[in-house]
């Protein structure tokens, strides 16, 4: 996992084939921008935090990095607005 830097920020919600999210989440760790991995419960199995530079990097990470990785059945990006505490707009 790399540390974060400025850019953009996203979570993407991981969906896994039945008994593969430890393996996945695992390999993800080593995808590109990624700062954290939390498997949870609930209709997805895994919550990656990625940090990037831009919407082109955020695209290939999430389709190319996660999306292709054996056993991931669906993802979902959240792309975050903001952070807590400051407002979202000015």
């Amino acid at each position: 996992m790399q540390k974060a830097k400025k850019g953009l920020e996203a979570f993407i919600l991981v969906e896994t084939r039945a008994g593969k999210a430890l393996e996945v989440a695992s390999r993800l760790k080593k995808a590109p921008g990624v700062q954290a991995v939390y498997p949870v419960t609930g209709p997805y199995d895994i919550i990656v935090h990625v940090a990037v530079a831009d919407l082109k990097s955020l695209a290939s990470t999430a389709v190319d990095s996660i999306g292709s990785l054996p056993g991931v059945q669906r993802t979902l990006t959240c792309i975050v607005i903001g952070n807590p505490g400051e407002p979202l707009a000015g």
